[in-house]
């Protein structure tokens, strides 16, 4: 063995015993945890980051208490209210998830189907093949997120459906997606989600000017009708003057609905929407913008200050 083969053969062994260390540490310890804590790490294994379990593990148990709360905290999207939605969502879903996928053997919150159905939430669209999709195939679902779908197959004829290795490429765009959409928790609370959209306003002549608005196909959710991806978008435009009235507003609604090759082909660009505007009153000028997804009532809003 060379010299630079036995450094990486000996590097991969230290790495290895140290995860291994590392792992076998973390499990005495969960193991040593009272029964209140050891729920608590069960129950919240699908939005736990590991630097949170790692420091939960390490704490001693008087400290215990005052994590959870502030676990839960940290994930509340209206801390102003008394309810903490994220939390209700998220247990609902378990309970969901449970009286869903009871069969195959094991609790349906801990399948496949139940973890996908807690993480990303209830599919906008589901179709169920109990007896395949063909003469000789296998039961399968298949979950539409928007026009990402996820397979699952009961290989064995059990209940106990699987999710196909090649929907995990779709789960990484999906959870890319809501990364880009800065939605904590993923699609566990779409409360929290606001679209991104650009704004630009160009002078065309004394009085007048161009509005674009360029909203990413990527930050837009449809829903599956058929062969078809669609939704509504509401556009809202006002403009105020330095002395605060209202001198232009604009309001209109734009269908979207396209194939699933379409929407592939569009996904890294934009639906760009162009309205002429007629500016009048005193500089400084305030534009704001409002963008709803009809389909889940979701609003992003803009302002931008300018002179004219």
């Amino acid at each position: 063995m060379t010299k630079i083969k036995k450094v990486i053969f000996f590097s991969f062994i230290s790495i290895f015993l140290s995860i291994w260390v590392s792992s076998c540490a973390n499990y005495k310890l969960e193991k040593s945890l009272d029964s209140e804590s050891q729920e608590f790490l069960s129950k919240t294994r699908y939005t736990i980051t590991p630097e949170e379990r790692k420091t939960f593990l390490q704490l001693p148990a008087s400290e215990r208490p005052k994590f959870i709360e502030d676990f839960w905290k940290r994930r509340d999207p209206y801390p102003e209210t008394p309810i903490n939605e994220f939390k209700e969502e998220y247990f609902r879903r378990i309970e969901e998830a449970n009286r869903l996928f009871s069969e195959g053997g094991s609790p349906g919150w801990l399948s496949d189907r139940g973890r996908i159905w807690i993480t990303l939430g209830p599919p906008d669209n589901r179709e169920t093949y109990p007896r395949g999709q063909s003469l000789y195939g296998k039961p399968v679902e298949i979950w539409y997120y928007g026009f990402y779908p996820i397979v699952f197959i009961d290989q064995f004829w059990n209940g106990n459906y699987q999710l196909d290795p090649a929907s995990a490429e779709q789960i990484a765009l999906i959870t890319q997606t809501q990364v880009n959409w800065n939605q904590p928790g993923g699609r566990i609370f779409q409360g929290s989600r606001a679209m991104d959209f650009e704004v630009n306003l160009k002078k065309t002549e004394e009085g007048k000017a161009l509005l674009s608005i360029s909203l990413p196909f990527n930050q837009i959710w449809f829903k599956a009708q058929n062969d078809r991806f669609e939704t509504t978008i509401d556009l809202t435009v006002e403009i105020e003057d330095s002395a605060k009235q209202k001198v232009w507003s604009f309001h209109q609604a734009y269908p979207l609905s396209l194939t699933l090759e379409e929407l592939k082909e569009n996904f890294d660009k934009s639906y760009v929407v162009e309205q002429q505007v007629e500016i009048k009153g005193q500089s400084p000028f305030t534009l704001r913008v409002i963008v709803e997804n009809k389909l889940e009532n979701k609003k992003s809003e803009k302002r931008l200050k300018f002179e004219f």
